[in-house]
Parts: C-alpha cells; sequence; structure tokens
C-alpha cells in the first residue's frame, strides 16, 4: 500500500506531467503558464478554460470517480480548443490523456472564446449524459448503498439464498476505495468478460468516513474476506493476492466485538461468560439426527416447517434417456446396476410428471435415522411427533490436533462446536505474546498491521526487538453464520480486521426462491420483498405500502393533467 511519500511523489508528478502537457493552453486561453503547475489552483483555472463550474474539482479528489471526471475534462479541452471529431475523442482516451500533449504543442491550437455550438447527432450532450450518470451511480456504490446478492446458505434461515439487499455503506462509515484504478459499479470481475476489474497498483493509504454507528454484537455485516486469494468464484485456478477492497464480499453475522473473550461450548456462543443472546429475528440452525422405526418421511418433515434435508430415491429400471432427464434434480448416486440404482436430490425430490412421462418405477427409501439441519425451536416441535422416536443434535465433542480450524496449527485442538477461549483483540489493546498464543495474532501482527516477526527458541522478536506483549492498532472482529454445521467464517480463517468491513445489510428489496435452479424454477418471496433485514418481531414487507404510493402518485399526476387539459 502506497505510503504518504509515495502519495505525495505521485501528486507532484501528476502535477508536473500537467504543466508540460497544458502549459500552452493555459497561454492561448489567456492566462498565465505558470498557473498550470499550482496544485488545486490550477484546477480552478483550467475549470474557467473549459467553462465548466469549479466544484467539478471536488471529483478530482474522489477514487474511481476522478478516473471517469478525467475522460470529461479531457474531452471538454478538446472541444474549447477546436477539436471535436469522434478521432479526437478515440485518440485522447486511448494515449490516456496525452494527446493533449499534441494540441499543446500544436502551432495551429487555437482556443475557442466562444460556447462551441452542439453537434447535431447530440453525440457530446449523450456521451457527457451518460458519463454522468455512471460518477452519479459509482458515489452512491461506493459511500452510501451496494446492492449485494445472498449467494450460500451459510445465514440460512435468517437470510436467505436469493435475498436481494441493500447495504449501507455509512452506517459504519464509507470506507474510500483503496484500489485507485477500477471499472466502476463493479467488484473484482468484470461481467460478461471475466477479467479482473482492477489494476493492483497504485493502492491508496486506507482512509474510512466516519459513520453514525459502531459494530454491535450480532449485527449482519458485509466485510471482505480476509483469506480470499481467489479471482472469481466456482472456477478453479491459481489463487491469486488481492487488494483489500476487491477481496471477495462475505455476509456473516457478528458475534465477538472488540475486547470480547469468546469461547463455543458444544455449539453454543459465549461472551465474557455469558451465553449469547441473539435477536428473535436470528434463526441458528444446526445439525440433527432424527430417528425413527418406521422410517423419517420427507413429506411429513416438509409438513411441519423442516425443509433442509436430503432424499433418497431408488429407480428400477434406469436408462440414459432417464438419467439425462432427472440429472438437474440429483446430487448425488449410488449403486451402478439397473436393478440397484439409487439417486439423491434435494428437499423437493423427483418431480411427478417427469417420472411418469419416463416410465421408470422409483420409490422414494424411508431411512430409519436422517440428517436434518434445523432450528433449536424446530427439533423441540419435532420430538413431539409421535412418529419420530427420537431427535438428537450433532456435537462434536472430539478433542483432536488438526490444521483445519483456526489458528490453523498443531497442537490446537478446537472444533466447530467446542472452540476458544479467545480475547479479540482491540485497538490499542496490550495482549501478552508468547509462544503458546502466537499463533493466533501472528497473522495479525505480520499481515494486517504490517510488522517483522521473529522467533527462536525462547524468545519472540518484532521489527528487530525482544517483546513480550503487543499493542494492537486497529480493531477486530469474529463473524460466524447461522447455518452453523455449514459456515465457513471465523473458526476457519479467523478475526477480521476494521478495515475489512464493507458494510451493514439494511433492506431485501427482493427475493428469489431457487435462485441457484434455473429461471424456470425460480419464485419470488413476496413476504420478504420490502423488508428490514434488522429489527424485532415478525418481518413486515412494505411492498403493498410502495405500490400503493405509487398508484396514488400516478393518478394524482393523471388528475393534474386532466383538469390542466379541461381548464385549457
Amino acid at each position: 500500500m502506497m505510503d504518504f511519500k509515495n502519495l505525495l511523489f505521485c501528486f507532484l508528478l501528476i502535477q508536473i506531467i500537467n504543466f508540460l502537457g497544458t502549459w500552452k493552453l493555459y497561454a492561448k486561453a489567456g492566462f498565465k503558464p505558470w498557473q498550470s503547475i499550482v496544485p488545486i489552483y490550477n484546477a480552478i483555472i483550467l475549470m474557467k478554460i473549459i467553462r465548466r463550474p469549479t466544484w467539478w474539482i471536488i471529483f478530482l479528489f474522489i477514487p474511481t470517480i476522478n478516473l471517469i471526471m478525467l475522460i470529461v475534462i479531457w474531452i471538454q479541452i478538446l472541444n474549447v480548443f477546436g477539436k471535436k471529431s469522434n478521432k479526437d475523442y478515440l485518440l485522447v482516451i486511448l494515449s490516456l490523456g496525452l494527446y493533449i500533449f499534441y494540441i499543446n504543442y500544436h502551432s495551429k491550437t487555437k482556443y475557442q472564446s466562444q460556447e462551441s455550438k452542439p453537434l447535431s447527432n447530440n453525440y457530446i450532450e449523450t456521451l457527457s449524459s451518460l458519463i454522468f450518470a455512471i460518477i452519479a451511480a459509482t458515489i452512491v456504490h461506493n459511500y452510501i448503498i451496494q446492492p449485494f446478492i445472498i449467494p450460500t446458505g451459510s445465514l440460512e434461515k435468517s437470510l436467505l439464498i436469493g435475498d436481494f439487499l441493500f447495504v449501507s455503506k455509512f452506517h459504519y462509515g464509507a470506507r474510500v476505495p483503496m484500489t485507485a484504478i477500477s471499472f466502476p459499479m463493479v467488484h473484482d470481475t468484470i461481467p460478461i468478460l471475466k477479467i479482473r476489474s482492477y489494476l493492483n497498483k497504485p493502492q491508496l493509504p486506507y482512509l474510512r468516513i466516519p459513520g453514525f454507528q459502531k459494530i454491535k454484537r450480532n449485527d449482519i455485516v458485509v466485510f471482505n474476506w480476509p483469506a480470499d486469494t481467489v479471482r472469481t468464484f466456482f472456477v478453479k485456478e491459481k489463487g491469486v493476492k488481492k487488494p483489500i477492497d476487491k477481496k471477495s464480499n462475505y455476509v456473516k453475522r457478528c458475534v465477538g466485538i472488540p475486547g470480547d473473550t469468546l469461547e463455543i461450548i458444544d455449539g453454543f456462543i459465549y461472551t465474557d461468560g455469558n451465553k449469547n443472546i441473539l435477536p428473535n429475528r436470528a434463526k441458528v440452525q444446526y445439525n440433527f439426527k432424527a430417528y425413527s422405526n418406521q422410517g423419517v418421511s420427507s413429506r411429513k418433515l416438509l409438513k411441519i416447517g423442516i425443509n433442509d434435508f436430503y432424499r433418497k430415491y431408488k429407480i428400477q429400471n434406469i436408462n440414459q434417456k432417464a438419467i439425462k432427464k432427472i440429472l438437474p434434480y440429483i446430487i448425488g448416486t449410488s449403486g451402478n446396476t439397473i436393478e440397484n440404482f439409487i439417486v439423491i436430490t434435494k428437499k423437493n425430490g423427483l418431480p411427478i410428471k417427469l417420472i411418469n412421462s419416463l416410465g421408470i418405477k422409483v420409490s422414494e427409501l424411508l431411512e430409519v435415522e436422517k440428517n436434518l439441519t434445523m432450528t433449536i425451536k424446530q427439533s423441540i416441535r419435532l420430538k413431539k411427533e409421535n412418529w419420530i422416536d427420537s431427535v438428537i443434535m450433532n456435537i462434536d465433542k472430539s478433542k483432536t490436533p488438526n490444521t483445519s480450524l483456526f489458528p490453523n496449527k498443531i497442537p490446537y485442538n478446537w472444533n466447530q462446536d467446542n472452540f476458544g477461549p479467545i480475547i479479540i483483540p482491540k485497538k490499542n489493546q496490550i495482549i501478552n505474546l508468547n509462544k503458546q498464543n502466537l499463533p493466533l495474532y501472528k497473522k495479525l501482527i505480520v499481515d494486517y498491521e504490517k510488522n517483522e516477526l521473529k522467533t527462536d527458541a525462547n524468545n519472540i522478536y518484532l521489527n528487530g526487538d525482544k517483546v513480550k506483549e503487543y499493542k494492537f492498532k486497529q480493531d477486530y472482529y469474529w463473524m460466524m453464520g447461522d447455518n452453523r454445521h455449514q459456515s465457513e467464517d471465523s473458526r476457519f480463517w479467523g478475526f477480521v480486521p476494521y478495515n475489512h468491513i464493507v458494510g451493514k445489510p439494511v433492506f431485501i428489496w427482493f427475493s428469489i426462491e431457487g435462485i441457484n435452479d434455473g429461471i424456470k424454477n425460480w419464485k419470488i418471496r413476496w413476504n420478504r420483498v420490502f423488508t428490514k433485514v434488522s429489527g424485532s418481531g415478525k418481518r413486515v414487507s412494505y411492498f403493498p405500502y410502495f405500490i400503493s404510493l405509487i398508484i396514488i402518485w400516478q393518478a394524482i399526476i393523471f388528475l393534474k393533467k386532466y383538469f390542466k387539459k379541461k381548464n385549457d
């Protein structure tokens, strides 16, 4: 990341380049050549030359926006110096503005003192309107509200796969983009083209606009995944290191805030020794096993609202044609003969109409024990069913040294259900360091806070000095999914630094069930459209009120036009 000295050097270099490329243009427009080298003042004069408002300068100091604004200014410079062809516009963009040097030193270049007439095809007006629309949208995207889609089930059933969210950037304070050169309004990949949307360098210093709210325990938060080394999800490729603001966006619940001592005991979270009390809209799910001598019925499970499980079907007369037709509905198979072919599906199973059309004999296997994912409340409800013998929560009590969970070092023997205790560092908090707890904080000290750390048989050295404690430079958080046994979260990759925080999900504006199953299987969840993410009590949709306002608004417009026409 660029430090202050490098940033100052780049700023001065830009001023020199600007002077060399525009000083004659300043003179031809009636100003002094030296005015083109004075920082900020040269921009004020330039706005006068191109006859544009002074406040445009503000856009030149907003990362990402300034790159778009440069194109606008280059085109305006061309216009006032008589270069108005499509060829000129293309040359200035492809040369990254260096075409301005050519018109600066060309002897025939003349300043047009009168406002140039617009082209008959309104090309310039259309281009300017489009660019300013992109600028406005980028400002909203970077600093106010960003749209976001829930792609995985780690927060089921609190947030669902296919929920379309608005994420507030200003609640926790909007983070100024650190990647100086990137494609506007996309994250790390340009859609369709499937190429990287940014340049790794230069990187600007971390800066966050002050927010009006701190992250509270149990808030749902969007953040950049600290462990991210992938360029695009679901694509197998060599890992890449990405800038902080271009790491993949994750959404989890913040169950540990700076200064907390967190521990997970038998699947439940404890903070400073007290069991974590979740908001009533939080629907935390765990893995269970249900047992029934008569078989655990999928139909009965769905009837009482339990829908996160797999189904098994035995097909007696399978054929190649049938396999191709049912392939979109199955997630696994077992058996390899016509007489013994079993398919595994999600909760919806195999469509009856399809089965009948294929003429195959299908029967669902009633399992004596069945793995289910559900809430504690659902498990209590299930236990009361007379066709269920018992329901047992799957709790991992094994204590085996492993590297699969944070801090990914032996001899730590934590698992998903029994983890910690662990102290979550707070800015300016001093924590004693030793060989035992160093694996917990090494990544923070070295990677996030940019220190040099070495050890020998008995001692820890920080930036060359022997130390026994460390003072943290920023806050850290512990993020976990509500779908506790199907969530890759802080239990696997550790703390989330404050500079990785993106924003707070505030509103669900749309929701599609089956969004990953093809458009023909989409179903709109109307009860979730236009609902708040947080809050207490039953989720309420404001969509009917929104539609009512639209109807009233249109009715008022119609009546105004009607009475105006009648009076005329």
